[in-house]
């Protein structure tokens, strides 16, 4: 069984808006904001330059108590030694991803329609990315924005743990965590962020006072 984790504040890093500042130094600016998780995202370098990035975050983020999740590439995953994986309904199946990495794996697993809901396998997934609520450049293949009232009915359907992705800053923030998120991830707003550890702050506060406003525990 997986350790306890924390959506609150999920960082999912970029390459390119990392690069200039660095991935480790955004990373650790980040979590002295505030982020509770992180994953490494990068589709493009080669293996051995994502397993160097990992194994420096990795040994940044172990001590604190921040998991390190990585997206889609299980080899990566495997050879850091990272808290787990992410994967969506075109990568490795949750359950085979669960299978390569150990029960107490961490396995996320991305959602952006009702028609993917097919697609979820309860039994192995941990937590969701759902999304994009909002619109969002940072992808340049993201589905259309849900919308706060349809990420609602579709969380609603979900029985684990969910985090809005998408278009998320710290004026909007709040409005994910009424729509039922259990926390927000994002990318721009932080990797691409003046200040990353300011960026980290006040996303996390509009987080807590969302949750302290609706009477939900911090």
């Amino acid at each position: 069984m997986p350790p306890p984790f924390d959506l609150s504040l999920y960082l999912v890093t970029d390459p390119a808006m990392t690069a200039r500042r660095g991935l480790a130094e955004t990373v650790a600016a980040a979590v002295a904001g505030g982020v509770t998780m992180v994953q490494l995202r990068d589709k493009t370098s080669p293996p051995a330059a994502v397993i160097e990035a990992g194994r420096a975050l990795r040994a940044r983020l172990a001590p604190l108590g921040i998991p390190l999740i990585v997206n889609d590439r299980i080899e990566v995953a495997q050879a850091i030694g990272a808290d787990g994986i992410h994967v969506g309904p075109s990568d490795l199946a949750p359950a085979a991803a669960r299978a390569a990495l150990g029960p107490r794996a961490l396995v996320g697993f991305s959602i952006n329609a009702a028609g993917r809901l097919a697609d979820f396998d309860a039994a192995a997934v941990d937590y969701v990315g759902l999304g994009p609520i909002f619109p969002t450049g940072t992808k340049a293949d993201a589905a259309p924005a849900l919308g706060e009232a349809a990420f609602a009915a579709l969380r609603r359907r979900l029985p684990c743990p969910v985090v809005a992705i998408g278009g998320i800053d710290a004026t909007n923030a709040a409005r994910a965590i009424a729509a039922g998120a259990d926390g927000v991830a994002v990318v721009s707003a932080i990797c691409a962020a003046p200040d990353p550890r300011a960026a980290a702050h006040a996303l996390r506060a509009a987080v807590d006072a969302a949750r302290g406003s609706a009477g939900t525990p911090q």
